[in-house]
């Protein structure tokens, strides 16, 4: 399985995004955000960082850079995506998934490990994942806050959009203590923490849980990649 990941002026993690989708047993795919070429890839991440300097909004430059043209058809066709942090915005700024993302309620930048409760697993990145399990994944944010109006907000709870949520503290400010969401048909995951920073034993937070310390993001890799082989 190919896993695209697409590299923006500004990315940071396209590397460890790669490094992710290698460790979980696909070969990434290194693209470029001028290119209108996803080079048959099966999926696709939409790594974090600060893509085109974080100017007009968090996102927003990116959304229309000339590979989102096909990020966007691929998504509404039913390939696989991933958005992680400046990725989970560029998906809100490109509607692939609902709401968006403003500065931190308390106006600060935010890294830390971030324990999340997993809402819904019926989506094509999340299988492997358990309802209710709690997972510690790396967190680095300023405009990390989910806003959606209460008519938006209540379809996302109610229809079982919701993916993951903050335990223990809120981070961001987000409603409803919300990390992660997904499009309707559950082909497209946006969310603000870093799965890929999640993905070895030993360079990870030090959970202990179920022996899984430092590697609870590559849940993530392995959904993506089973639910392939289950589509072949």
């Amino acid at each position: 399985m190919k896993i695209g990941v697409v590299t923006f002026p500004g990315s940071l993690d396209d590397r460890d995004a790669q490094r992710a989708v290698r460790l979980a047993g696909a070969e990434p795919v290194a693209l470029w955000h001028g290119s209108h070429s996803l080079e048959g890839v099966d999926a696709l991440v939409l790594p974090g960082g600060f893509s085109y300097g974080d100017y007009l909004r968090c996102g927003a430059i990116a959304s229309l850079s000339p590979i989102m043209t096909e990020v966007i058809d691929a998504a509404n066709t039913g390939m696989p995506v991933l958005g992680i942090c400046n990725g989970f915005q560029m998906l809100a700024e490109a509607h692939l998934v609902d709401g968006g993302l403003i500065r931190n309620d308390h106006g600060n930048f935010v890294c830390r490990d971030q324990k999340l409760r997993v809402e819904n697993t019926d989506s094509a990145w999340t299988s492997d994942f358990a309802v209710g399990q709690e997972i510690t994944i790396p967190l680095k944010n300023g405009e990390g806050g989910f806003i959606a109006d209460a008519e938006t907000l209540a379809r996302l709870e109610g229809e079982g959009q919701v993916m993951f949520r903050y335990v223990g503290v809120n981070p961001n400010g987000s409603l409803n203590d919300i990390a992660g969401v997904r499009n309707a048909r559950g082909n497209v995951v946006g969310l603000m923490p870093h799965p890929e920073h999640a993905v070895e034993a030993g360079f990870g937070p030090d959970t202990d849980v179920a022996m899984r310390s430092g590697v609870d993001g590559l849940a993530f890799f392995t959904s993506v990649i089973k639910q392939a082989l289950v589509n072949a």
